[in-house]
């Protein structure tokens, strides 16, 4: 399956999701914010990479902005998955290269379905 770099200063969150993609055959990789996010894509190359929106030290956005700089992740799908809803925002993150938006609160069937979307499972 696949390697998943999940980013959210959200602890909860963060198991939340890893448990649910663990349980689908998936290897996951968390991170509590957009710097560790980004130190951990460029110690593995994730398949996927999932982000919060807001986070203290680089939002979601930003994060996604900066790995699309970065070879391996010119093509790799990124999901944000945030509470905002705003189109403002949404036209953000496609600008700066999000590959889809999954707004919270989501079922585990939603992110599954978003994840193998993404994945072309």
């Amino acid at each position: 399956m696949a390697l998943i770099l999940a980013v959210d200063d959200a602890r909860t969150m963060r198991e939340l999701v890893r448990t649910i993609l663990e349980s689908e055959g998936h290897t996951v990789l968390t991170a509590d914010d957009g710097n560790t996010g980004l130190e951990l894509a460029n110690e593995h190359s994730a398949d996927l990479v999932i982000t919060d929106l807001h986070m203290d030290e680089m939002d979601g956005i930003t994060m996604t902005s900066k790995l699309r700089q970065m070879s391996d992740y010119k093509s790799t799908p990124i999901l944000l998955l945030t509470t905002e809803q705003s189109d403002t925002k949404k036209t953000d993150g496609r600008s700066a290269g999000a590959s889809g938006w999954l707004t919270k609160p989501f079922n585990p069937p939603r992110l599954i379905k978003a994840v193998n979307k993404l994945l072309d499972l």
